[in-house]
């Protein structure tokens, strides 16, 4: 455990309502973790005070078993260590090509011309943007914003990268294409942690999930284990990922030849069960 919430407090200004209430949890080193939740659940609160845009109200933050300080200095080095992208790539885009706006952070530390060269020409190649290094950000996609958007936290070389809708507003090809990029990015050795209302994307690719409701975390586990309890995932209006929802409606009670086992709702054993429900029909 790397990064923890303790009881973690936090209103907006002008607001009656809190968006995080007590707020207590842990995220895992070197796991793919999913936050869910409805909108207005806490999530964006939870990862701008992780990134140390907000502070705590109340409660404590811990970065490696140490509170967060919010001095300049410290927060610069927890900037570099835990790196956060925004729903809207257009919100960190900065500079006028891609080439230049992967520099700009690497620049803000200080480093040497001859290491931001490197490390930018290493992060466009990583990131397949060699081809888009002198074009007008103006002009990209906005899948390649994203992808751009993605290595400007990378070139940094974070310990945590925090992703907020990643694949808000991507097609399907775009969302096959991040997930082998976060794929990419998690056999570097930095844990990856998003924040999504998209439970296919969720199902396909986390292997720890948090749920959160009302600025609280009510449920975690593995995507196996928190979306097998659907009566709660309906009580929260999120629902159950496409896959199992089909095996629900395929699944028939009164069927002795077949029943659902929602212990065994893995990708390899879900392919297995709608066969079997397929042949029963």
């Amino acid at each position: 455990m790397f990064m923890e919430f303790e009881n973690v407090n936090y209103t907006y200004r002008g607001s009656r309502v809190p968006a995080l209430q007590n707020l207590t949890l842990r995220i895992p080193t070197g796991k793919r973790c999913a936050l869910i939740g409805q909108n207005g659940c806490g999530k964006t609160t939870l990862f701008l005070l992780a990134n140390g845009l907000y502070q705590p109200q109340k409660g404590t933050i811990r970065w490696h078993d140490r509170p967060l300080r919010y001095d300049r200095s410290s927060l610069m080095q927890l900037r570099q260590q835990v790196g956060l992208v925004f729903q809207d790539p257009e919100q960190q885009l900065v500079a006028s090509t891609v080439e230049e706006d992967i520099s700009y952070g690497l620049y803000n530390l200080g480093l040497p011309t001859h290491e931001v060269a490197r490390r930018v020409q290493q992060a466009l190649i990583e990131f397949k943007l060699t081809e888009l290094a002198g074009t007008p950000v103006h002009h990209l996609s906005l899948g390649q914003k994203k992808r751009v958007a993605i290595a400007d936290v990378m070139v940094l070389r974070p310990q945590l990268l925090l992703l907020d809708e990643p694949t808000a507003y991507l097609d399907p090809r775009q969302t096959r294409n991040l997930l082998k990029l976060l794929d990419d990015i998690q056999t570097t050795g930095t844990t990856v942690f998003i924040a999504t209302h998209d439970l296919d994307f969720v199902y396909c690719w986390a292997d720890w999930v948090m749920v959160m409701d009302q600025g609280q975390l009510v449920m975690e586990g593995t995507p196996q284990s928190v979306f097998a309890q659907r009566q709660i995932m309906e009580d929260l209006e999120l629902g159950i990922p496409t896959l199992l929802e089909l095996l629900a409606k395929l699944s028939d009670p009164e069927n002795d030849n077949y029943a659902y086992d929602q212990s065994a709702i893995g990708i390899e054993k879900l392919q297995r069960q709608i066969l079997k429900s397929l042949k029963c029909l």
